[in-house]
């Protein structure tokens, strides 16, 4: 089996990884170590790649997505709490600091709902792509050359009309 001991990483524990192989040469060992680390990375050859992890681990990490989504939520419905969470925005997302207040107001709206979605629907694709849009976005407003391109008024052509994706 690959690994023994849970690594550590910057002061934080990291997955312990193993291959796929060896859930049933050393399904024993692995099961420990799930054990002891609360979750596996599986790396798989032929497919994606898998986590196994302990019951309890799961549900406290649920416990915790559910917790940050409704404090979350619980903050943005006075406007202090709005300013506060657009104030930090650039400590957690450091190009946020690209934004306008008025596209960093809409990115904690739309950041809100996707946690909520993520913790009470198990939806969280929805806020991974908050995030990389958003990123995109504030990618396109740091470069004021792209900028000026972008948003650049089009010729008075009619294009036709724009399907929805």
């Amino acid at each position: 089996m690959t690994s023994e001991l849970i690594p550590k990483y910057r002061g934080r524990v990291t997955t312990p990884t193993v291959p796929f192989s060896d859930l049933s040469k050393h399904s024993k060992e692995v099961a420990e170590t799930v054990s002891r680390a609360h979750r596996v990375h599986i790396r798989r050859r032929d497919g994606e790649d898998l986590y196994l992890t302990t019951a309890r681990h799961d549900r406290d990490r649920e416990e915790t997505a559910s917790v940050v989504a409704h404090l979350l939520s619980a903050l943005v419905t006075s406007e202090e709490g709005v300013r506060a969470v657009e104030h930090a925005l650039p400590a957690v997302f450091s190009w946020a600091r690209h934004l306008s207040a008025e596209e960093r107001r809409e990115f904690v709206q739309d950041l809100v709902a996707a946690t909520q979605d993520a913790a009470d629907l198990d939806v969280h694709a929805t806020l991974h792509r908050v995030i990389v849009e958003w990123r995109a976005t504030a990618r396109i407003l740091a470069d004021p050359a792209l900028t000026a391109r972008l948003t650049r008024p089009l010729p008075g052509e009619d294009h036709g009309e724009v399907l929805a994706p």
